[in-house]
């Protein structure tokens, strides 16, 4: 495209590039930075320079840098440390007359980067060019071949020579066009292919691009695409020329309706492989993609003001939004996303975000591993409340028209919905704790319809299951089941806020086991306590498992009674494996609309509650004691008043 990247770069609003120059001594750091800086060779060389700046009109991105000269003395190790890991690029030098110090480029200096985890770009710079002995000439690509192949890390390799000024200026050129257009995030040298972020990012570019969506870019969409990134139109036989150009090399490149997305891609490729990278990132970033080819987008407007006890949902647009997505997306309108169907869903996201845990198996499938309607608009109530940041750059990198903050809203703090005495949630988090083999992965299996097994499965971390319930007369919620490990209970409490984020908690037990009680009665002890101490109380039901097995003998009694002692609901008896849930999701859900009631009480926090209430009368007695001796004063004022004037 023979006008591209004439419109200049955008280089991710860098305000300064710093460059570290790093060597063996003697190797010509000090005269490369100087001659650089003062366009002329330095008779007289410091042996070590401060800090030094070339202007910003030095090169056409216009962004100033900063040249820090090191010292490779034992004694300023530490500082040298300092300075490589605070830079942007490193130049790594060598001196062409000395073979040796281009070995300890491989043995010391690469390694030692590694070491310190400087991950940035590196530039292998041969100085003293016009010093090197005639009769050893060796190319350069045949010398750092084999490096370049072990050190990816190095960008560009050059040779240069300060005392006749041979490519002085292009040494900097390439550290600052290495970091403000780096290979790294796009390009696989090894494959010679765009990366598979990089193809998704061009994909989600092309979509928008495609105004018609005919799956190509017709003239007049290139030509829109060329001003909106670098302000200046394409001429008809400039157009002519990059679909000519596309279509020699790949023939499907280009159709009748224009240049298709491989084609696309083949073009970025291809700028690349000719060092044109601030033609790909001059598009990059006018479609708001970072370094790591990811769109990141400030949210803290909206969640500045969040505390611990208001989560995050998805507005009624976003859902729209979703629901409409859903249906494009399945092309065999079975009602459910089949996971190739999901994966080119998010094909235009940095990555598929529902891969790994917390989101993988967390919502409810087909036999064919398809998600219904229900299930991913789950998954996305579930993001959303975990990480509103992700689930907002994911709904960007599908698609979202609107204004990235009108896709989420904060809900009211729980602390009010319990004074207020209802709530306007539409996701409710329920908490599962319980004791080992109490059935609480079956609860939550069965919430997403997998089927029951005998065979016992540990849950050594946390884990999540949502769902819609349907609500008869209130319509449907989502409810978030998050089943707490036993062992991770400790933990978990060790946070004053642990609870603010909950808004019902499910204490399940094996009906069977006298000991599973028990141990489930002291959990809900716990959490009882923990909430009447740091005033994050929320309501609790008691679940009582496996009601398929005989219960011990005294199983309904003892739990029977410890609800009534703490305030909350008797338990509610379920069997995973009939299948008898006795509508517990449904009264989960109903209870965690009812924030102000099924809160248990301890004894400790009922003695607290009634010494306050003493506390309270007593000082309403107290005061209206005082009131009535105000009173009484001012009434004996009046009448001694009215005696004195009598008299």
């Amino acid at each position: 495209m023979s006008k591209v990247g004439d419109g200049g770069s955008s280089p991710s609003g860098r305000t300064e590039v710093r460059i570290v120059v790093a060597g063996e001594k003697g190797t010509g750091k000090s005269s490369l930075i100087v001659t650089a800086a003062a366009d002329q060779f330095p008779t007289n060389v410091p042996p070590l320079l401060p800090p030094t700046r070339l202007p910003e009109d030095m090169y056409p991105d216009r962004v100033p840098i900063t040249i820090i000269d090191t010292s490779s003395s034992p004694e300023s190790k530490g500082k040298l440390a300092e300075n490589l890991k605070r830079a942007d690029a490193v130049v790594l030098t060598y001196a062409c007359d000395r073979p040796e110090t281009l070995d300890r480029l491989s043995t010391f200096w690469l390694p030692e980067l590694r070491r310190l985890e400087v991950k940035v770009p590196v530039i292998v710079v041969g100085c003293k060019l016009d010093l090197r002995d005639d009769n050893q000439q060796v190319s350069l690509e045949e010398v750092m071949s084999p490096i370049m192949q072990h050190f990816r890390e190095i960008e560009t390799c050059i040779e240069c020579s300060a005392f006749k000024h041979i490519q002085i200026p292009e040494v900097f050129f390439y550290a600052q066009k290495a970091v403000l257009h780096p290979t790294a995030p796009l390009f696989d040298p090894d494959t010679q292919t765009l990366k598979p972020r990089c193809v998704r990012a061009f994909k989600r570019i092309f979509i928008l691009c495609d105004h018609d969506r005919d799956g190509a870019l017709s003239d007049a969409e290139l030509n829109d695409f060329q001003v909106r990134c670098f302000n200046a139109p394409l001429q008809p036989s400039e157009i002519t020329d990059v679909k000519r150009v596309v279509e020699e090399k790949l023939p499907e490149g280009v159709d009748d309706r224009g240049l298709t997305l491989s084609g696309f891609l083949f073009l970025h490729a291809l700028f690349i492989e000719k060092g044109r990278l601030e033609t790909t990132w001059t598009v990059l970033r006018k479609f708001g993609y970072s370094n790591e080819l990811k769109i990141t987008y400030d949210l803290s407007p909206v969640l500045a003001k969040k505390t611990p006890d208001q989560s995050v949902e998805l507005t009624n647009k976003a859902f729209e939004f979703l629901k409409s997505i859903f249906a494009l997306f399945d092309g065999d309108q079975d009602g459910a996303l089949k996971p190739i169907e999901l994966e080119d869903l998010f094909s235009t996201a940095a990555d598929s975000p529902w891969h790994e845990a917390p989101y993988k198996d967390a919502a409810e499938k087909n036999v064919l591993e398809g998600l219904s309607l229900d299930g991913f608009l789950s998954e996305w109530a579930l993001m959303t409340l975990l990480d509103p940041v992700s689930s907002v750059e994911n709904l960007i990198y599908i698609g979202y028209p609107g204004e990235p903050s009108s896709a989420i809203c904060v809900t009211r703090r729980r602390r009010l919905d319990r004074k207020k005495q209802q709530t306007g949630r539409n996701i409710f988090q329920c908490f599962v704790f319980g004791p080992k083999k109490a059935g609480k992965s079956a609860l939550l299996n069965s919430f997403i319809g997998r089927p029951f097994s005998d065979s016992y499965v540990p849950t050594l971390e946390e884990r999540y299951a949502a769902n819609v319930v349907d609500l008869p007369g209130v319509g449907k919620k989502t409810l978030v089941l998050r089943e707490i490990p036993e062992d991770e209970v400790k933990k978990l409490l060790s946070n004053k806020e642990a609870l603010a984020v909950c808004d019902l908690a499910v204490f399940v037990h094996d009906s069977s086991d006298e000991s599973s009680w028990e141990e489930s009665a002291q959990l809900l002890l716990k959490v009882a306590t923990h909430g009447e101490n740091t005033g994050y109380e929320v309501p609790c039901l008691i679940v009582a498992a496996k009601d398929d097995l005989d219960p011990y003998p005294t199983a309904i009694q003892d739990s029977t009674r410890v609800s009534q002692d703490m305030g909350i609901d008797a338990p509610i008896p379920i069997s995973s494996k009939l299948g008898d849930f006795n509508s517990i999701f449904r009264r989960i859900v109903r209870a965690a609309e009812q924030p102000h009631l099924s809160i248990p009480e301890t004894e400790a926090g009922k003695n607290r509650k009634h010494y306050n209430q003493l506390m309270k009368s007593s000082v309403m007695v107290v005061s209206v004691a005082a009131v009535v001796g105000i009173v009484a004063v001012s009434v004996y004022r009046v009448y001694a008043a009215r005696r004195n004037a009598s008299s």
